[in-house]
């Protein structure tokens, strides 16, 4: 069984740049400040393979670091325990030891580098010109073309990753350009390589969360994703800006209701704590989160009631105790692991109500999305003996609340 889907990932805060001592910096202040709140994770970002990446943006054409296979390969100035040919393994034993799990991103795809060199693939005679695809490559990174799934060749190219990673004992995948293939016609164009992907980790017998990117992924799509995918993104990229926050809620409403057990639409990153540490972005170079406190407890009540993975972006010892004790309030994350199916139950211009139910118990969340504070009034269908506050701990007689712009309420009935 998975542990909860918490932990940290180096996008936000450190873009393509990060290093291996950033991570382990993070790493164990995760241990030390957040384990015990079920965030476990430590998920090393885009372009770990790039030897001068910078910031949130990527160099056309680099000279990536990458095996005699054509499979890209930790830079050793960033990472200096990966030398050799020792990859990722020490750095995923470091987190290990912290009782912590170790995650990377990739591109889907095969390397343009290895099908320049025509690298040979491990377990067949094919090599990478044999299975890449030249038409199919992301948009706004040039690191990789797509593999051709009808080729000889196709699947164990994405087998012989897995088994790298798996000897790297890495714990989470996060594929991108593949949940939604930007600039195609359909954005569901790379079905059949998250298959492949699914199959090779099938292979190694290790349990490997597989995390599809970018968002938003299809709708319809929703059996497909939930037989292949542990978790996808249903949005674009999450930032600290509230019509990004504002956005989500339609979004969210999209993918409410039942899933598999066991997966999980994902709402992104929490821009929380220190971001663009290396370089601007969207932004000043090294902010704080711009959202208000506010803000942040709707972000985290809504990611919670609709059991959003959570995933914290910025600089993790630079988060505030506010920031902090949105993150670890147990009650409120003991909603998130749920897997209670959630409901908006109403929507006007000033106002939005979320419910989640089972065991016995309703969660309900107001929020108010104007730019004033208002009094927000619900009655649930059903009677409960107690309603609890989930952030203050008081207990409330009426669900009726005035509640700050960009403000919410959390409550549980039973």
């Amino acid at each position: 069984m998975l542990p909860e889907l918490r932990g940290f990932n180096s996008w936000d805060s450190y873009g393509s740049s990060v290093t291996e001592a950033e991570l382990k910096e993070n790493a164990l202040f995760l241990a030390r400040n957040l384990k015990d709140s079920g965030y476990t994770y430590v998920i090393c970002d885009i372009q770990w393979y790039e030897p001068q990446a910078k910031g949130n943006v990527y160099r056309e054409d680099a000279r990536l670091c990458m095996d005699d296979f054509g499979r890209l390969i930790p830079a050793p100035n960033r990472f200096p325990s990966s030398k050799g040919g020792k990859g990722f393994l020490p750095l995923a034993q470091f987190c290990h030891a912290l009782g912590l799990k170790f995650g990377i991103h990739i591109m889907r795809g095969i390397p343009r580098q290895a099908v320049r060199q025509n690298s040979p693939i491990l377990h067949t005679s094919r090599r990478a010109h044999d299975i890449a695809d030249t038409s199919s490559f992301c948009p706004w990174n040039s690191d990789m073309y797509g593999v051709d799934v009808s080729k000889e060749g196709s699947q164990a190219y994405y087998d012989s990753l897995l088994e790298l990673y798996a000897f790297w004992e890495i714990d989470f995948l996060k594929v991108d350009d593949i949940a939604n293939r930007e600039n195609e016609a359909d954005p569901y164009a790379a079905k059949a390589e998250i298959e492949l992907i699914s199959k090779a980790i099938q292979k190694t017998g290790r349990t490997i969360v597989l995390s599809l990117s970018p968002g938003p992924a299809p709708r319809n799509q929703k059996k497909h994703l939930e037989s292949h995918a542990t978790m996808w993104r249903i949005s674009g990229d999450f930032w600290d800006d509230w019509p990004k926050l504002y956005k989500m809620f339609e979004l969210c409403h999209q993918w409410e209701g039942i899933r598999k057990p066991g997966t999980f639409p994902d709402c992104d990153m929490l821009p929380l704590g220190i971001l663009c540490v290396h370089a601007p972005y969207l932004g000043e170079q090294n902010r704080r989160s711009r959202f208000t406190y506010d803000e942040k407890k709707t972000m985290i009540t809504l990611w919670s009631i609709t059991h959003s993975p959570l995933f914290i972006g910025g600089v993790l010892n630079a988060l505030t105790e506010e920031e902090l004790f949105l993150l670890t309030k147990k009650e409120v994350l003991q909603l998130q692991a749920t897997e209670f199916p959630s409901f908006q139950r109403f929507r006007d211009q000033t106002s939005i109500i979320w419910e989640a139910e089972g065991e016995g118990r309703l969660y309900c969340a107001l929020f108010n999305i104007s730019d004033e504070s208002r009094t927000i009034t619900h009655i649930p269908e059903k009677q409960y003996k107690s309603i609890t506050n989930l952030w203050t701990g008081n207990q409330e007689e009426y669900l009726t609340f005035t509640i700050p712009s960009h403000g919410c309420e959390l409550v549980m009935g039973v």
